[in-house]
Formats: C-alpha cells, sequence, structure tokens
C-alpha cells in the first residue's frame, strides 16, 4: 500500500510539474530575455489563459526586435492574434517594406491582412511589380473590320488602396474597356495595326487604376490579329432581311391580284346570268305581245329579217359571232375554252 501510494504521489508530482511549465513557459522567456525582447513571465501565463499561443508570439517579437522593429509590443500581436489575423506574415510584411523603403505600418498591415489579402505578397508586389495578360478582346474599327487583340498590364500593388481597392479582375475589365473604345474609335483597322501603340497610350490615359488596389504602371500590345468583316457580314444580313421582307411584300400584291381577278370572273359571271334571265323573258314577251294583238305575226317575220341581216353584216365585218344575243356568245365562249 506505501508503494502503491508512492507512486500516485509521483505521478501527481510529474502532472504538477508538466501543468506548471506548460501554464509558466520559462524556456521562452529565457529566450525572450536573452534575444533582447521584454517581456513579463506573468504576460506568457495570461496568454495560454487566453489560449493564444505565447511561443507564436515570443518568435514574432524576436524575428521583429533582430530587424529593426522594436516598437511592436506583445500586446499588439496578441490582438492581431484574437482578431483572426496571420501574426507571421504580418511581421513578415513589415519587415520587407522596411527593408525596401516602402513606408508600412504596423496598423495598415494589420488591417490589410484582416481585410483578407495576402500583405506579405503585396509588400511583393510592390517591390517586384506583376504582370497581368489580359484574355483576348475582340473589337471592330469603324470600316467594319474585326481585330483581335491580348496586352499585357503591368502593376505595382498600391499600399494605401489594399484595403477597399479594386482587384486585379476590374482592371482586366477597365483595359478590355479600353482597347474596345481605341480600337472603336479608329477610323480604320490598318491605322490601328500601324500604331498599336496608339491603343496604350489612350488607355493609360482614361486612369485605370483609380479606385483599385494596383498602380498600372504600363499597358503593352503583345499581340493584335484580323477577324471577320462584320460590316460585310452585317450589310448581307441586311440585304437578307430586305430580300425577304420585298419576298413577302410582292407575295402580298400577288395574292391581292389573284382575289381581284376571281371576284372580276365573279361578276363576270353574275352579269351573264343577269343577260340570260333578261333574255329568257324576251321569248315570254313576244308570246304575251302576241296574246295582246300589240305584235302581228309580219312585224315578228320583220324583226327576224333585220336581225338575220344585222347578224350577216357583223360577219363580213369580222364581228359576228356563230350565235345571236347573250345566248350566243355563251356558246363560243364555251366552244374556245
Amino acid at each position: 500500500m506505501e508503494s502503491l501510494a508512492l507512486v500516485f504521489v509521483i505521478v501527481a508530482i510529474v502532472v504538477a510539474i508538466m501543468i506548471f511549465f506548460y501554464f509558466v513557459p520559462i524556456n521562452l522567456w529565457i529566450t525572450a530575455r536573452f534575444s533582447g525582447v521584454r517581456i513579463n513571465l506573468f504576460e506568457l501565463v495570461f496568454m495560454r489563459i487566453r489560449k493564444v499561443p505565447p511561443r507564436l508570439i515570443v518568435e514574432s517579437l524576436i524575428t521583429a526586435q533582430k530587424a529593426g522593429l522594436s516598437e511592436i509590443t506583445s500586446s499588439e500581436l496578441e490582438t492581431h492574434y484574437l482578431a483572426g489575423g496571420n501574426v507571421p506574415t504580418v511581421i513578415k510584411a513589415l519587415i520587407s517594406a522596411d527593408k525596401a523603403n516602402i513606408r508600412l505600418t504596423f496598423k495598415q498591415a494589420t488591417a490589410i491582412d484582416l481585410a483578407g489579402r495576402d500583405v506579405f505578397e503585396a509588400v511583393q508586389i510592390s517591390v517586384n511589380p506583376k504582370v497581368i495578360n489580359t484574355p483576348s478582346v475582340a473589337a471592330v474599327a469603324q470600316d467594319g473590320i474585326q481585330l483581335v487583340a491580348k496586352a499585357r498590364v503591368t502593376v505595382r500593388a498600391n499600399i494605401a488602396q489594399l484595403v477597399g481597392g479594386a482587384g486585379e479582375d476590374t482592371i482586366l475589365a477597365r483595359v478590355g474597356e479600353g482597347i474596345v473604345t481605341s480600337i472603336g474609335s479608329a477610323g480604320s483597322h490598318k491605322a490601328v495595326l500601324e500604331n498599336p501603340d496608339k491603343i496604350s497610350q489612350l488607355v493609360l490615359q482614361r486612369g485605370l487604376d483609380a479606385g483599385t488596389a494596383f498602380e498600372i504602371l504600363s499597358i503593352d500590345i503583345a499581340d493584335i490579329d484580323v477577324g471577320t468583316n462584320i460590316g460585310a457580314k452585317l450589310q448581307i444580313d441586311q440585304a437578307n432581311a430586305d430580300l425577304k421582307v420585298a419576298e413577302a411584300k410582292a407575295e402580298e400584291r400577288r395574292a391581292m391580284a389573284v382575289a381581284q381577278e376571281q371576284e372580276m370572273k365573279a361578276k363576270s359571271q353574275e352579269a351573264r346570268a343577269h343577260v340570260i334571265q333578261a333574255e329568257a323573258e324576251v321569248p315570254l314577251a313576244l308570246a304575251e305581245a302576241f296574246r295582246s294583238g300589240n305584235l302581228g305575226v309580219m312585224d315578228y317575220y320583220r324583226m327576224q329579217n333585220i336581225q338575220a341581216d344585222t347578224g350577216m353584216r357583223q360577219s363580213i365585218g369580222g364581228e359576228g359571232q356563230s350565235g345571236t344575243g347573250a345566248i350566243g356568245r355563251q356558246r363560243d365562249e364555251d366552244d374556245d375554252r
């Protein structure tokens, strides 16, 4: 029993020592003191209680101290870590900016980091400008010829505009718009091919980097090709459309003419029917004249002789027809058909 109790005591002592050294990182405090970083041992204990890794803070302070950034305090680094920032990246960015004579304060660096941008990459782009290749931009000159251009945009990070400034997509969109405007304002595609640098000059004059996180240093046309003849294609399409409209109107006029012709034929048939009906009443009128005594037999023969003489004269003059009256004309038309 005494041996078992001794084992429990030893285990308890070991656990207590481990807990003590976990919450009281004496080795980090000694390292910080020998590195010239003044930090209180109780601050390290409180960092552990607040769930802030003391090693991260101490190592960042040592790096900053050795780089000459002695104004950074452990409290600022701890606050930035609790806010969700990347402490080592901020320290690296501050050191790079200091060595490159770029004005970057700790407040600016933490704001850029918390905004979701890589502050160390931003400092690198400020020192070493970045080249952005634009996609192919198609535009049409005033003579109707399409040109396809590619550009290379050299940009440098604008530290003061990184928080709230637009990114690369905005730069690409504005440069593409400027290329389209420049080519569209050219009177001929040949002028653009002869002097492609005019596109760069016109685009740079528009101040495309306003409100962005970058400063445009230069815009160079990398490639420019001749595309299709858009003007001729549009004229062909317009001519085809006009042709279809003209054909539709002609078909409409033809249909109206056919309808009018059918209408005239119907009216002609109706008029013939009236004539035939009127001629059918002639025998009835003759019979009635015979019954009433208004017409005698000699008068009837005399009328027949007159009709025969008239038909003979018309036949001799080439104006006669094979039948007399409307009935004869109808028979002639039927024979012609």
